[in-house]
């Protein structure tokens, strides 16, 4: 079976008003979800009255169901996920600034210890 997709929009049946659309559309970008539903109710009234509501239930017969898997996420891990939806260069730029920050810190604990650090010596002996 197939690890679900991070990226993908999914409908979110456990925050549902109706169907899930609105509360699928806040996880996918990250925004509130009475955001999102204000402002569907707002678009329709404003004009958009029938295109609104076939897109809708356009996205809620065709999107897929959020995946059980998706629901454990912590805040961290969903806000990433959404900055790749977002920005996916901007977040890969971030991920290699961390691990060059990750890899340069190491660096300078290595470096620490193998100098010849007279103290650092006798208590790495005194373990022994």
């Amino acid at each position: 079976m197939n690890a679900p997709r991070h990226t993908k929009f999914y409908l979110d049946k456990q925050n549902k008003k109706w169907s899930g659309v609105c509360a699928g559309i806040a996880d996918y970008t990250g925004i509130d979800v009475t955001v999102v539903r204000i402002g569907l109710v707002v678009l329709t009234l404003v004009g958009g009255f029938p295109w609104t509501l076939i897109a809708y239930w356009a996205a809620a017969w065709m999107a897929p169901v959020k995946p059980r898997e998706l629901y454990s996420q912590d805040d961290e891990q969903k806000k990433f996920w959404q900055g790749v939806r977002a920005n996916p260069r901007r977040t890969a730029r971030d991920v290699r600034s961390r691990f060059r920050d990750i890899d340069r810190r190491l660096a300078d604990v290595e470096t620490y210890v193998t100098s010849s650090n007279h103290r650092l010596s006798q208590e790495i002996e005194s373990l022994r």
